[in-house]
């Protein structure tokens, strides 16, 4: 039997890597003859760079840049075996993490070490940057990256604005005068790991501001602020951002790439499921199994296995997912490709115990499941 294992990574506890050799060893332990191709994945968000990275026999290149909040950060970004392919996680610069506690406000979080790993990239020769979008802190439209690039955004009276997305409400013009010249050269991808637009009641700051400390009264400050963005990058780039599926993601940098460096946005599962070649392995295949730490209503919004669920269904195979936890609304994966699921959780545990743990209880639920499947199988 021909199986292709291919999770994403339980955020904060085990990579996709880890996660695929688990399941892998709950499987051998049920089969021990089966063939197993692992193929560890990502969907824009936090594991993309390592995905990429061991599937492409890629290196790792640690640059020191500007933090969401001002502070010096080690971050870094993959250079590809081809040389002119970069690939970088705006998490690693920008994102929610590297926000202390008690210090979450994304009225002035700031993505210009995003930037600046961008012009890093470009100096090691990479000519094509994939950028994955998802953990953000910031919910400033890439105005921080836009500025570490060359871009001068302005206010009405010629002054350039100040970090953060609250500035963006005083947007006058957006000068390009400035602009590093090797970005005319370059091709931008922007894996996203959401389809969120950038404005209203499922725009970034609505849906994404609370999670980074954003009130109530801070959401409506940083959604005008955002449209009034959207207005001068239409003036200025003929591009009605604000519209484009994934606008929304990382405070609106989804938006913001569009804009200032031409990105084509795409489902971050979908680059990651072409550059490692997942359909060619499940051809020829006989079953499937993926996962992710938390699966849930919002899991069909791009989110690694229904991504891995939607290229297996192209060769007509079963899909198995293993997830971390099971929330609400996630038995709506069955009608997007994922046949049947299983939570890790041995049974009641906190959170601090699975993670601890969630190796050895990953291979055992893999096996759990594993073993219902040869049954299906041996009733047909």
């Amino acid at each position: 039997m021909r199986i292709v294992l291919a999770p994403d990574s339980y955020k904060g506890c085990l990579t996709a890597r880890e996660v695929a050799e688990a399941m892998a060893e709950g499987i051998r332990g049920v089969l021990p003859g089966a063939e197993l191709l692992l193929s560890p994945m990502a969907d824009g968000g936090e594991g993309t760079v390592n995905a990429l990275l061991e599937n492409l026999k890629g290196v790792w290149k640690p640059v020191e840049v500007t933090g969401p909040t001002g502070h010096s950060v080690t971050a870094g970004f993959g250079l590809l075996g081809d040389g002119k392919t970069a690939v970088l996680e705006m998490a690693s610069a920008s994102g929610l993490t590297l926000v202390p506690a008690g210090e979450q406000d994304p009225r002035h979080t700031s993505t210009y070490g995003t930037g600046q790993l961008i012009l890093a990239a470009l100096d090691a020769g990479a000519r094509r940057i994939c950028i994955g979008i998802g953990g953000s802190a910031t919910n400033d439209a890439g105005a921080g990256m836009a500025q570490a690039i060359g871009y001068m955004l302005l206010d009405a009276d010629g002054n350039e604005l100040q970090p953060g997305g609250a500035a963006l409400g005083r947007l006058a013009a957006i000068n390009a005068d400035a602009v590093d010249p090797r970005l005319r050269e370059t091709e931008f991808i922007t894996a996203c790991d959401v389809t969120n637009p950038l404005l209203g009641p499922t725009g970034a700051s609505a849906v994404y501001g609370p999670q980074k400390g954003a009130t109530p009264e801070m959401i409506v400050e940083l959604d005008r602020a955002l449209a009034r963005f959207a207005e001068v990058a239409r003036e200025t780039f003929g591009l009605a951002v604000a519209d484009f599926p994934g606008a929304g993601a990382a405070g609106g940098l989804g938006a913001g790439l569009a804009a200032f460096c031409r990105a084509r946005l795409i489902p971050g599962a979908e680059m990651v499921i072409e550059a490692v070649g997942l359909r060619d392995l499940c051809r020829g295949a006989d079953l499937v199994m993926t996962g992710e730490g938390r699966i849930d209503g919002q899991t069909i919004h791009g989110k690694t296995p229904i991504g891995v669920a939607g290229a297996a269904k192209e060769f007509l195979l079963p899909v198995l997912a293993v997830a971390g936890s099971l929330g609400p609304g996630y038995e709506e994966v069955h009608n997007h490709g994922i046949d049947a699921l299983i939570c890790i959780a041995p049974g009641p545990i906190t959170l601090a115990e699975a993670m601890a743990s969630a190796r050895p209880h990953i291979a055992s639920a893999t096996a759990e499941i594993f073993r219902a499947y040869l049954c299906g199988c041996r009733s047909v």
